[in-house]
């Protein structure tokens, strides 16, 4: 039950350590395509994957803070 808690914080680790470590170098196979959009790019991926992966933090906050107002 605890493993979908996993995925989040594990993409935004990796689009962290890809920010940092690639040092903005472009990635090789796509650094030929000029007209790329601006939302490409593993750092981003990661970033989107993190966030589409939330919601599962978001309802455990939402359910330990509702707990906390029940007398």
């Amino acid at each position: 039950d605890r493993l979908r808690l996993a995925a989040a914080p594990t993409f935004a680790m990796m689009a962290l350590l890809t920010g940092v470590l690639s040092g903005g170098q472009p990635e090789i196979l796509c650094s030929a395509a000029h007209d790329a959009s601006p939302v490409s790019g593993m750092v981003t991926m990661y970033l989107l994957m993190s966030f589409f992966h939330s919601p599962p933090w978001l309802r455990l906050f939402s359910s330990r803070r509702n707990s906390d107002r029940r007398p």
